[in-house]
């Protein structure tokens, strides 16, 4: 998509609103705006840059921070007068030092962002990690460590404790998404999966 496709008349300072969005957890991060210059350099540098209404300059996220806003995908609204930007980002958005500007609860998409940690944990193989030790092991281990927590978890399910079932089954998440990992699938995949059906 050009700078030229979009429709700027809203805005009325030919500007185009972005908003960015955290390309793992999904938590919406800032909103920025952009004009064709600066839509140009985030294209061809892969990292965010905005245009200051303020100091009527460029600026690119984490320029004196170094918490940069690394682009991964991009797409515009139906209408064509936004920007949807996924990326991740380098340390905190927000000048305050916190995640995002907006205050949404930090566990927001956490499930996406435990499942991106343990894909960098297989890449990374840290020594000392319990993640690293169970690819070590690998897959029947794995699968034999999902089992075992799959049935603690239906333990406290048919005795109806609700607080141990939560732990048994942040347990079993877990050991799930190590497992994901190991068969070179991600929750996207199941996601995609779960849509196919429902459609």
């Amino acid at each position: 998509m050009n700078f030229s496709d979009f429709k700027l008349d809203k805005t009325g300072d030919g500007l185009l609103p972005v908003i960015v969005q955290d390309a793992c957890t999904l938590k919406v991060l800032m909103l920025g705006y952009m004009n064709q210059e600066a839509y140009e350099k985030t294209c061809a540098e892969g990292k965010v840059t905005f245009y200051s209404r303020t100091r009527q300059c460029l600026w690119t996220k984490g320029e004196t921070s170094g918490n940069f806003l690394l682009v991964k995908q991009m797409y515009g609204d139906c209408d064509s007068d936004t920007l949807l930007i996924k990326a991740t980002p380098i340390g905190p958005t927000c000048h305050r030092g916190t995640l995002s500007c907006f205050d949404t609860p930090d566990e927001e998409g956490f499930v996406r962002h435990l499942s991106e940690f343990i894909h960098k944990r297989h890449e990374q193989m840290p020594e000392g990690s319990y993640t690293t030790k169970l690819f070590i092991k690998g897959v029947k281990s794995i699968s034999k460590k999902v089992g075992e927590e799959a049935s603690e978890m239906i333990i406290e399910a048919v005795d109806g404790n609700h607080d141990r079932f939560v732990y048994e089954a942040s347990d079993f998440l877990y050991h799930y998404l190590v497992l994901l990992e190991q068969m070179g699938c991600s929750w996207e995949d199941l996601e995609r999966e779960l849509a196919l059906r429902h459609r």
